[in-house]
């Protein structure tokens, strides 16, 4: 007995659904592809402050832990042929610094009291005002190798909630 013919409803249903759904899938695919560039262009073309927690990426290769609870959060990410530096700021509380600092095997007693330890070429990259009204205190971390040196400022004009400022930078050279 010869196969039989499947009704012509069926043919006129399979048929467009195998030319439609590939056709569908590589539009979104495209479209969310494409979404996905725009967005990592206009992080790297940011020339100011980013509102907003940086990757867990970005923390990881910059050694730049973020207490939880800080708030708020921005951060700015520079490369060039050079070096690559990674500019954090966030305001955390007393046991958020002690945490900070415990991760590079310091405490506040480590932090001096009236130093900006973020140079003024760095602050201006992203407008930070280290005037002479606030207390500042700061620490300078040299590593060697290919880990990154850590600039950090805080900022005690609020002794409960101090500000950190943390410039991370890689150097290639």
């Amino acid at each position: 007995m010869p196969p039989r013919k499947p009704p012509g409803w069926v043919q006129w249903t399979v048929v467009p659904l195998l030319i439609l759904v590939p056709i569908g899938y590589v539009i979104i695919s495209a479209e969310q592809s494409r979404d996905s560039g725009e967005e990592k262009q206009q992080q790297a073309a940011a020339t100011t402050l980013t509102h907003l927690w940086p990757t867990k990426v970005q923390r990881r290769i910059y050694e730049v832990t973020i207490p939880s609870g800080s708030a708020p959060v921005a951060y700015l990410e520079t490369n060039n042929w050079a070096s690559s530096s990674f500019y954090v700021q966030f305001r955390t509380n007393q046991g958020g610094l002690d945490t900070f600092l415990a991760q590079y095997g310091r405490s506040r007693s480590a932090l001096a009291d009236g130093e900006v330890t973020v140079s003024r070429k760095q602050a201006r990259t992203v407008r930070w005002n280290f005037g002479a009204d606030g207390r500042w205190a700061g620490l300078k971390l040299k590593q060697h190798g290919d880990k990154p040196d850590h600039n950090i400022t805080v900022d005690f004009s609020n002794t409960d909630h101090p500000v950190v400022y943390v410039v991370s930078t890689i150097n290639f050279r």
